[in-house]
């Protein structure tokens, strides 16, 4: 996992293999300090190299959602992958991500409100 800073200022933390018992941690203490830290108005998990997530990796990212929430900062999800898509849509989260219902329409999750 590594967490970057983009030219335009957004944060990018990039996770790969698999979100579950032996990674959330890491990611949660990965978006939690990026948000402390930098207070930075886009956080973006990108998701291109996850190749499985469990409940508590959902979890984690809903969590994540939440606390950037309530800094003000945009949680975006990119690039989730055809299972990741899956679990996020299985578990009817798609809306709440912004993520549209199959995963070959959109690459980066964008909100279409701004109500943070």
């Amino acid at each position: 996992m590594t967490t970057r800073r983009q030219a335009d200022g957004a944060f990018v933390i990039e996770v790969r293999g698999s979100l579950d018992a032996a990674t959330v941690d890491a990611l949660r203490a990965a978006i939690l300090g990026t948000l402390q830290r930098e207070r930075p108005v886009t956080l973006i998990v990108d998701l291109t190299f996850v190749v499985f997530m469990d409940s508590l990796g959902i979890g984690t990212l809903v969590s994540g959602h939440h606390a950037a929430r309530e800094m003000g900062t945009r949680f975006l999800l990119r690039n989730p992958s055809e299972f990741v898509h899956r679990q996020l849509r299985v578990t009817g989260l798609t809306e709440m991500f912004g993520l549209p219902p199959s995963p070959s329409t959109a690459v980066t999750f964008s909100p279409s409100n701004t109500d943070l």
